[in-house]
């Protein structure tokens, strides 16, 4: 498992959370490449449905990045997010897998630096917890 580099997929709303990956490329700050992004308008637009499926298809761990609470471009898309990853993460729980896999973040279009540190981190975190289970379970 010394070589084990986990597979994000990343769903990141159009104007915050997208908007600060970008910058982090272009003020060169470094991160983990382990990220595949999935641009979307808003992170209200992420279904629990897609998040499953990325867990299923083999990502060890999915991040959904949106505009801070308050600042959402579409009034109340990010809180629309909020709710359905915490039911998600509740029934991922009654079903006895681990809810850390799935992280939900506010970054403004500003905060390029807190994009690639979330990156690092959540990569460093799913190093230490090893594949995703679940893609063995479905794909066995």
């Amino acid at each position: 498992m010394a070589d084990f580099e986990p597979r994000i997929v990343a769903f990141l709303c159009h104007w915050c959370t997208y908007t600060g990956a970008d910058l982090a490329g272009t003020t060169r700050q470094q991160y983990p490449p382990n990220i595949r992004v999935i641009h979307l308008m808003c992170s209200g637009a992420v279904d629990s449905i897609y998040i499953l499926k990325a867990l299923i298809d083999g990502a060890d761990g999915v991040l959904i990045g949106g505009c801070h609470p308050g600042d959402c471009h579409y009034q109340t898309g990010n809180y629309k997010a909020r709710r359905r990853v915490a039911i998600l993460k509740g029934i991922l729980t009654q079903m006895g897998f681990t809810d850390d896999r799935i992280w939900l973040r506010w970054i403004s279009a500003s905060e390029g630096k807190l994009f690639a540190d979330t990156v690092t981190r959540m990569t460093e975190e799913l190093r230490k917890m090893g594949p995703n289970p679940m893609k063995q379970l479905w794909n066995a």
